[in-house]
């Protein structure tokens, strides 16, 4: 018997037959002898819904209320889901995130700061069924929280962490992880088994199929993750750390996948005075406002002393980082502010870089062959990311597949 937390998307919960087929895979585990709590999400396109009706009552809306709203989505489905159980035979309940409780800080982006098990031990011991709404939580004081969008994976995480779970199954609209996009790359492969790093590594530089505060609570509790479809049976890929590839008989690539994330913004500083101090008064203000700096590259300085600093920040951000640049334009001495988004990071990722050296030069030899020109660089030590033209998308994500040895022997 193995105790597991399933966690259903929201186009897994689009509809009464979807939450049918969803209550039949929870009936399927059960029936296999396993305790199973199960989290979901809003149905597709509810938390939007939710949103707009916020800005539509106010502008600046009071952060508690916009909680109050935005939870009901996955209290719709929870509920829906338990009577579908229900009517299956199944002992089934829906819990709250106030009735475990789930606690958590603030409001909007909040964090899980524990939970009590209690409730779900008793249900377990008389055989049930938890249905939990994801995303949600409780203050001390009481008040309804939210997550932050994509926070019911973290949810589904974090309840397994507290149950100690045998393994946290996560559901969606794709049957597993694969080595980039197969929209762009019809012979991407599905992984069988991929690390906790890589994965969180993947989803940070733009793959979509876990949220990286979920990766990384998984990461730090130990938890196993398996991605699969709600929609078909086929095997999914599971998330695991270094030490367990080791169980896998499986021969592992240098790369193990390659990711594009086209919300990027690139903004240029030019005639910046080059004097000690200089890179912090215009880093500063950007960290004080909250605003994420991705890839920093700085020019040798020019007779005049002066340089110019490219960097890359959210291309949601941007205008909010022109509005604090601008505050210090006087301050620092630059001569000027540019700003594009038409580019894209694109990135390689693979624990095989820690033991092999030279994968960053194939990177640059195989784009430079194409005559894609990079205009940022950074990498860690499992991650090498470019800055490039969004025109060269497709393109230079299809080379690297290739280049790293990744495409499938045949079409998927």
């Amino acid at each position: 018997m193995a105790r597991i937390v399933m966690k259903f998307g929201g186009t897994s919960m689009a509809g009464i037959e979807r939450i049918r087929h969803v209550a039949s895979l929870v009936k399927r585990e059960v029936e296999a002898g396993n305790q199973i709590a199960v989290v979901v999400s809003a149905m597709a396109g509810e938390t939007d819904r939710l949103v707009q009706l916020c800005r539509e009552a106010a502008s600046l809306y009071d952060p508690r209320e916009y909680d109050v709203v935005v939870a009901s989505g996955e209290q719709v489905t929870s509920g829906l889901l338990a009577i579908t159980l229900q009517g299956m035979g199944l002992n089934a309940k829906s819990y709250m995130g106030w009735q475990l409780p789930i606690r958590t800080s603030g409001h909007g982006a909040a964090l899980i700061e524990g939970i009590d098990a209690a409730v779900l031990e008793r249900v377990f011991d008389e055989g049930g069924i938890a249905v939990i709404p994801g995303f949600q939580g409780v203050t001390e004081a009481g008040d309804v929280t939210t997550l932050g969008r994509g926070g019911s994976d973290t949810s589904a995480v974090a309840l397994a962490a507290a149950m100690k779970a045998d393994r946290c199954d996560i559901y969606t609209d794709v049957d597993g992880v694969y080595t980039t996009d197969p929209r762009i790359v019809p012979r991407a492969r599905k992984l069988p088994i991929i690390t906790y790093e890589e994965m969180l590594e993947l989803a940070s530089v733009g793959a979509k199929v876990l949220q990286t505060r979920s990766v990384g609570l998984a990461m730090r509790e130990n938890m196993p993750l398996r991605v699969l479809s709600s929609f078909d049976d086929r095997p999914g890929t599971m998330v695991v750390a270094d030490e367990a590839l080791e169980e896998f008989d499986m021969e592992r690539q240098l790369i193990t996948g390659i990711a594009y994330d086209k919300n990027e913004a690139m903004v240029t500083l030019t005639g910046l005075p080059d004097k000690p101090g200089t890179v912090a008064g215009i880093f500063l203000p950007l960290a004080d406002a909250g605003i994420n700096v991705d890839m920093i590259v700085q020019s040798v300085p020019q007779p005049s002393s002066k340089s110019d600093l490219t960097f890359t920040v959210p291309a949601a951000s941007l205008p909010q980082t022109r509005a604090v640049l601008e505050k210090v334009r006087e301050t620092m001495g630059f001569d000027g502010l540019v700003t594009d988004t038409n580019v894209v990071k694109v990135s390689a990722v693979g624990v095989g870089m820690r033991s092999n050296a030279g994968i960053a030069a194939q990177m640059f030899e195989a784009l430079a062959a194409r005559n894609i020109n990079i205009l940022a660089i950074t990498t860690s030590e499992i991650k090498v990311s470019v800055l490039i033209a969004e025109e060269y998308t497709e393109l230079a994500v299809r080379v690297l597949h290739s280049t790293y040895g990744l495409d499938a022997e045949t079409s998927a």
